[in-house]
């Protein structure tokens, strides 16, 4: 979601299928309700025009502000991401802040090859974020947010695996799957923190969090079966979507939140993270990677 605040630019992106979380649903649908409450200009972002359009509507009508917009973005898509970019700077004068809000556990492929988990929750938003760098510093004070998962205390990042298969992983087994996903997760919080480094002194600023475990359509993707045997358990531990944006917003909206740059949160809280997702080298190797990956350089 992009978002201007208030009166200026707000971003959300949005899932590739139905079968992850995304501006249409879930936690980001929720952010932008109120955000347009707040009287920011919200462009919504996702790559079912139906979905993405409907979803639109419900935020207008939710929020009862009209200044809520529609884009394409397929973050599977290169090509699609470079259009999108493209597209806002021309029809869009500022960029507050920057929420990558889509997250994706699925097998699969993107349309350039590229994992599906590590394109659309990495790269995809990597790409995007740096296209809209320029438009961030000029609208400076301005933010960028990425919602990563507690799961990524449980990646790490196969770097041989990305070279040879460009992936974080293989396998379709759900053990290896909850892998990759957790891996892509831990490449948003070493994105943020090497995001930062590049950035002091712009006026920009970014953080990583976990929403918490969202009782939303996440699942979709999940095996019936499973999801209504977990359905008495999960009601008692997952937020709803409007508990789970609360560090979104946090992150979005807190003021004086700038000496924090590049830190993670939880709970609205700033908290430690181990030192495999703070450290320098894999950050800096995994940025250089991207941006070959990207096509940036």
């Amino acid at each position: 979601m992009f978002c201007s605040k208030f009166g200026r630019c707000i971003h959300f992106d949005c899932p590739l299928t139905p079968r992850f979380e995304g501006i249409n649903t879930g936690i980001g649908k929720r952010t932008a309700v109120d955000l347009a409450k707040r009287g920011a200009r919200v462009i919504m972002a996702c790559r079912s025009r139906e979905r993405g359009e409907r979803a639109m509507e419900d935020v207008k009508r939710e929020s009862g502000s009209n200044n809520v917009a529609f884009m394409p973005l397929d973050l599977a898509s290169l090509k699609s991401v470079r259009n999108f970019a493209e597209s806002y700077i021309k029809s869009e004068q500022r960029l507050d802040i920057l929420i990558n809000n889509a997250g994706l556990y699925m097998e699969g492929r993107t349309e350039d090859g590229f994992g599906l988990m590590f394109g659309v929750n990495h790269l995809g938003h990597f790409l995007l974020t740096n296209l809209l760098l320029q438009r961030l510093k000029e609208s400076a004070p301005s933010r960028v947010v990425n919602v990563s998962s507690v799961a990524h205390n449980f990646g790490h990042i196969d770097f041989d695996c990305l070279h040879q298969h460009k992936a974080l992983g293989t396998g379709n087994s759900f053990r290896q799957l909850m892998q990759i996903y957790s891996d892509s997760k831990l490449c948003n919080v070493l994105f943020t923190h090497e995001l930062h480094k590049r950035l002091q002194g712009t006026g920009v600023t970014c953080y990583s969090l976990h929403p918490g475990a969202i009782n939303s359509e996440f699942d979709r993707n999940m095996n019936r079966v499973l999801v209504l045997f977990m359905k008495p358990i999960t009601s008692f531990f997952f937020k709803s979507p409007e508990q789970g944006c609360q560090t979104s917003l946090h992150c979005t909206l807190q003021e004086a939140l700038e000496p924090l740059s590049g830190r993670y949160f939880s709970n609205c809280t700033a908290r430690n993270v181990f030192a495999k997702a703070r450290d320098d080298a894999t950050a800096k190797k995994l940025w250089e990677l991207s941006e070959s990956m990207s096509g940036l350089v």
